[in-house]
């Protein structure tokens, strides 16, 4: 009797804590740290991840491979990520802290911009080659799979042959800063969807917007 009492008690614990695993999300915004590169295009997963701290009135703190912060939202939690491994290593702080905190891979979204669409052109998708982008290419190999959730906000391709490097790491033109004002909006609440509606119904209401 006591045997099926404890039999019975762990399969509880463990829906329990399969439950909790589920609830917890892991945001990545892939960027370069150091100042020179805090306006650039290829740091918009961080610029992303400032404005919903500001917006939501929270604070990113310094950590293993990475700053992080801890948002909760209608029994949701969501762990943000900002890599200090730079934008070629960005592999190894997603997956240092999906191990970390238990969080599986459906439940991670790795943010990070695309020189294949338009600027503020956003678009989610649950797999996909890394396109040419060094963070995607690096986190794919880490993970050993190209089936996780990206969102992939649009900078654009005004560059001649052979500036591509000069050009995502270039700075927002000053209608670009304009814009993003409204594209950061949109891309905050495209993360609360993630987080509260699932990654289907957000590729729904997001893709192409």
């Amino acid at each position: 009797m006591l045997q099926f009492i404890n039999s019975l008690f762990n399969k509880n614990k463990a829906r329990l804590e399969e439950t909790d695993i589920m609830k917890k999300f892991l945001i990545i915004g892939l960027g370069n740290i150091g100042p020179e590169y805090t306006e650039t295009r290829h740091n918009i997963g961080f610029k992303v991840l400032d404005f919903l701290a500001k917006k939501e009135d929270f604070s990113f703190e310094t950590a293993k491979l990475g700053d992080i912060a801890t948002f909760k939202v209608k029994g949701k939690t969501m762990l943000l990520l900002k890599p200090s491994t730079y934008m070629n290593r960005s592999g190894k702080a997603i997956k240092y802290w999906m191990e970390k905190e238990k969080i599986p891979l459906e439940n991670i979204l790795v943010i990070t911009d695309d020189i294949n669409l338009p600027f503020g052109t956003i678009r989610v998708k649950t797999k996909g080659s890394d396109g040419g982008h060094n963070g995607l290419k690096d986190t794919q190999n880490i993970l050993q799979t190209n089936a996780y959730n990206r969102f992939r906000f649009g900078v654009g391709a005004d560059f001649s042959k052979g500036r591509q490097a000069d050009y995502v790491l270039g700075e927002w033109n000053s209608e670009e800063q304009e814009a993003l004002k409204e594209r950061l909006q949109v891309a905050a609440e495209l993360i609360r969807s993630f987080v509260l509606s699932g990654v289907k119904n957000t590729m729904n209401q997001f893709n192409g917007t």
